[in-house]
Formats: structure tokens, C-alpha cells, sequence
């Protein structure tokens, strides 16, 4: 492949955690400041090295958002080059096949979008509720409503859930544009106001969700000392079966989220206890910020005017790795506090 050109940004795809953030963030950032790339040793560390379906359905869609030209983008490619021209708003729709994640192939195209001339109307096909990546859920109540402090006005609405292994999940979103992004503090909590959660299952008995629900505000209420609120939706529209928990802890100044999935032969109560265990350990630790959400919203703050800080009660590989993508597009100055691992502090000084 000719894509080695002077003066294109190249990436090294096995960097830090290797995956496909690194594709996700780099077409993003990419789109936005119209800067091309090369990305090479593409998820080279995993089972399945190279582009998969939902890594495919990313480049496919931001090549037409952007028009951009492209190589390398096969099933399995582990290196590409995609040279954008301009962000075009419009009507979309995009579908990742099987359960692929939905969610993911949004990490790509939802900032860029947000910098298009107009509103754009999106609906996008796939994985709505799957394993290793953010749920439609952590999309809709903790990543949008942060992003409402740095200026980012959109709505979204799921149609269909989709659960692995079936998928054809549908999710509806509106974005509108924006003409710069604000800086942000997410530096402390303030104090909790409630926990509330949802309690979901498709084609499954009533009574899986009645047992999530019940373990978890068993958990809530006698270990940790606080009420809850659990809403059960005992038969959620979806291709396939599925169940589903999903707990927020909505402090004055931040929204986190915790979830797990039901598979088969995982019992109820096991469902509940691994969304317990994730909301317990962020209550009894220090640092604003959710580790999901820390490093999703590190672009948005990269690309803000002016000066913005976040805390996050865990350092992760997939933050430190995100920050050094964003340092191949951006002449931005990253200020890091703490270890892997460990809770932290990142500033953004862009002023």
C-alpha cells in the first residue's frame, strides 16, 4: 500500500491497549480537523486482528460523511488511510451487521457530526446492549448529559434493543450543530441525590427481571445504606433474548453508570451482583468522573476553548491511550496526574 506519504499523520495501531478506540478517535479527530492518517498494525494484538465488522461499519460511514478517500478498508486489513474532505450534514443511516455495537460505530461519527453546518438526523442499525462496549443506555443518560456542559445539544431514542448474538437494534438521533465546544470542570461530585436504575428482558420470563431488580436493591439498601429505584421492563422490543440492569448514581454535578448483561446459564441475582459490584466501587471512591466516561469525553475536551479538568477515580489503559491519539492531531497541552490504575486528574490547557 502507498499510504506511507510525507506529511500524513501515522499511528501505530498496537500502541497501549491496541483496539479500536484508537481507529474510533483517530477517524473522529481526523473528520473534524481535516487532517489524514495512516493507521497501521490495526488491533494486531487480538484474537482477531484487523477490522472487523463494527471497525468497518466506522470507516465506511465517516468515509461518506466526509467523502473522503480511502484504502485498506477490508475485512481484516490491519492497516488503512483515510484522507477526509468535509463534514456533510444529512440524514443517515448506518447498520453494523449481527451485534456488532451500535454504540461504537457512534464514538466515531457523533463528534464530527456535532461540527457539521446542520442538524443531521441519524439512525443507526446493530448492537444496542452488548458485551465490552457502552450500552444505548450509558449513551443516553451519562455520556449525552455530560456532554450538555460542554455545549453539545442532541437528542436520541432506541426503537429496538439489540442483544447479542442477534442484534438489529434501532437507535434514532438528532444532532444539532455547533459552532465551538465549551470548557468543562468535572472536578468533584457534589452529593448524591438518588440511585435509579432499569431492570430489562426480552423474550424471557418476567420474573429474571423481578430477581435482577430485587438482588440489586437487596445490595444497595443493606450494604451500602441508600434507597433505590429500579423500573422493570419485562418485554423490551428485540430481534432475539436478553436481559439487561442498568444502575445510574446521579450526584449534584455528575451522572455515572453501571451495567451487566444476562447470558445464558448467568443467573439474575449474578447479573445484579456485577452492576452492584461496579456502582459500589465507584461510591466508595474518589475522583468525579466514571472510568467509561473518562475516556470518552477526553476528545470533546481536547477540542474546547479555553482550559477544562476532569477527575476520574481510575486511570485506564484505554485513557492513556486515547490521549495519545489525540496528541498525533492536536497541539494542545495534557496535564496528567496519577498512575494506571489508580485515581487521576487530566487537564486540557487550551487557552
Amino acid at each position: 500500500m502507498q499510504s506511507r506519504q510525507q506529511g500524513m499523520i501515522q499511528i501505530d495501531g498496537s500502541y497501549g491497549e491496541g483496539g479500536g478506540q484508537i481507529l474510533r478517535t483517530a477517524l473522529a479527530l481526523s473528520a473534524i480537523l481535516k487532517k489524514p492518517f495512516t493507521l497501521y498494525h490495526i488491533r494486531c494484538k487480538r484474537k482477531n486482528p484487523g477490522l472487523q465488522a463494527q471497525h468497518l461499519a466506522a470507516v465506511e460511514a465517516l468515509a461518506r460523511i466526509t467523502e473522503a478517500q480511502v484504502e485498506g478498508v477490508t475485512f481484516g486489513s490491519q492497516e488503512i488511510t483515510f484522507i477526509p474532505q468535509r463534514v456533510h450534514s444529512g440524514e443517515y443511516q448506518f447498520e453494523v451487521r449481527t451485534a456488532g455495537s451500535a454504540i461504537l460505530l457512534l464514538q466515531a461519527i457523533f463528534l464530527p457530526l456535532c461540527f457539521s453546518r446542520g442538524v443531521s438526523n441519524v439512525t443507526l442499525i446493530g448492537g444496542t446492549h452488548v458485551q465490552w462496549s457502552p450500552s444505548f443506555h450509558y449513551f443516553s443518560e451519562v455520556f449525552l448529559p455530560a456532554l450538555e456542559g460542554l455545549g453539545v445539544s442532541a437528542t436520541v431514542a432506541i426503537e429496538r434493543w439489540g442483544f447479542f448474538p442477534k442484534g438489529g437494534g434501532r437507535i434514532r438521533l438528532k444532532i444539532n450543530p455547533i459552532q465551538e465546544l465549551k470548557p468543562i470542570s468535572l472536578v468533584d461530585r457534589g452529593s448524591l441525590k438518588k440511585i435509579r436504575g432499569i431492570s430489562a428482558v426480552s423474550k424471557l420470563p418476567e420474573h429474571v427481571a423481578e430477581r435482577q431488580k430485587e438482588q440489586a436493591l437487596k445490595r444497595i439498601q443493606g450494604e451500602l445504606k441508600i434507597d433505590g429505584e429500579i423500573a422493570v421492563l419485562d418485554d423490551v422490543h428485540s430481534d432475539g433474548p436478553g436481559s439487561f440492569l442498568f444502575l445510574l448514581a446521579e450526584y449534584e454535578k455528575v451522572i455515572s453508570g453501571f451495567s451487566a448483561l444476562g447470558v445464558k446459564g448467568k443467573p439474575a441475582e449474578r447479573v445484579a451482583d456485577e452492576a452492584v459490584d461496579s456502582l459500589k466501587d465507584y461510591l466508595e471512591s474518589e475522583g468525579c468522573v466514571d472510568p467509561y466516561l473518562t475516556d470518552q469525553i477526553v476528545p470533546f475536551m481536547a477540542l474546547a476553548k479555553g482550559n477544562s479538568s476532569i477527575t476520574t477515580m481510575l486511570i485506564t489503559e484505554h485513557l492513556l491511550t486515547n490521549l495519545w491519539v489525540i496528541q498525533h492531531f492536536l497541539d494542545v497541552t495534557i496535564s496528567k496526574e496519577g498512575e494506571k490504575g489508580k485515581k487521576g486528574r487530566v487537564e486540557f490547557l487550551n487557552g
